[in-house]
């Protein structure tokens, strides 16, 4: 359960208007990189679109299961870990894709997009931090945010270093890079969805 100090029905309430928030930030900001990936032909934004792509799936599929018990919770998270899986090996793909083909990374434009979806995950972060105790729906929540952040950063540098050095292999290195980070927190996910539902047994 949510640490706000409140009743279960309460803290239920909480937790939807939050994942509401969540799933709109990070519905809007998919689109906005996604676009703007691909003008600036850059796989670190491309990548970060993805994953907010997925945290948006997430959150939706959490928002479904919001007071609807634990095995239901962690069925969903299991679902999310493996949607974040398959899109951080997609995009390990284009990474590759794109170093055999060739790209020339747009570096004002990666720095200007990654700021704002930075600006939008703090918020997230935010938003989600009182809920990171409480069910594995929302811890799994807590571990998106969380790698969204750094994520972002990581796109902001690549931006930087493709400007400083004038080469396109910083943008594809943090692409690679956050697919990574996709990948193991989909994994993290499985792990806590699995320890979730066997506890649940045990009890």
């Amino acid at each position: 359960m949510s640490d706000c100090g409140c009743g279960t029905e309460q803290a239920e309430k909480l937790e939807r208007t939050t994942l509401t928030y969540l799933l709109v930030i990070n519905g809007a900001m998919f689109v906005i990189e996604a676009v703007f990936g691909v003008i600036a032909q850059s796989t670190g934004l491309i990548a970060d679109s993805l994953d907010m792509l997925a945290d948006a799936a997430v959150y939706g599929i959490s928002l479904y299961v919001v007071g609807k018990g634990v095995a239901r919770q962690a069925k969903a998270a299991t679902v999310s870990g493996w949607l974040q899986i398959i899109l951080g090996v997609g995009v390990l793909f284009d990474v590759l894709r794109r170093y055999l083909l060739g790209s020339d990374p747009q570096s004002i434009l990666i720095m200007s997009v990654g700021l704002a979806a930075l600006a939008a995950n703090i918020t997230c972060l935010m938003l989600i931090s009182k809920h990171r105790d409480g069910g594995v729906h929302m811890r799994a929540s807590w571990i998106f945010s969380t790698n969204d952040v750094i994520a972002n950063v990581g796109v902001i540098v690549s931006g930087a270093l493709v400007w400083l050095l004038g080469s396109r292999h910083p943008d594809l290195v943090v692409g690679a890079v956050i697919a990574t980070v996709v990948v193991r927190g989909g994994i993290k996910i499985l792990q806590e969805a699995k320890s979730s539902t066997q506890g649940a047994i045990g009890a």
